[in-house]
């Protein structure tokens, strides 16, 4: 890097600097995908634990929940994603939740790696860059 010209230093920290933004936005929704899952994971356990023919809320959306009575404990809806659903046993979809959040963890750290190397660039031409400019700049 020291062989760059300042130009191509520029050019570089700004492209390192966005990847490492982008990779922090990529971390941030695995993180909060991964946080869904354990939500879904933990309603999945609590519904188990339920009887047939108790009486529940069912949420139709995020703030809308409707009365309703637990039919079946051992059948669920599992969603997969974009708006499609999978009907499961009760274990299959446990185990559907469980492969997700170890899938979207293991990718979570191998992105932590990246960003990290990605970061330790942007600021190693970064401090190339400043001293280059202070080398550059008149003396009085």
């Amino acid at each position: 890097m020291e062989k760059m010209g300042v130009e191509q230093l520029k050019a570089l920290k700004e492209q390192a600097d966005a990847e490492v933004n982008l990779l922090q936005d990529s971390l941030t929704n695995i993180r909060t995908g991964t946080a869904r899952l354990d939500i879904a994971s933990t309603a999945l356990h609590e519904l188990s634990l339920r009887s047939e023919g108790q009486k529940i809320l069912v949420p139709l959306t995020a703030s809308l929940y409707v009365p309703g009575t637990l039919d079946d404990a051992n059948e669920v809806l599992v969603d997969i994603g974009t708006g499609y659903f999978v009907e499961k046993t009760m274990a299959e979809g446990k185990d559907y939740f469980e492969r997700r959040i170890k899938l979207l963890k293991s990718n979570y750290d191998q992105l932590v790696e990246v960003a990290s190397k990605k970061k330790s660039i942007a600021d190693e031409a970064g401090v190339i860059l400043q001293a280059k400019l202070r080398q550059m700049a008149p003396t009085p």
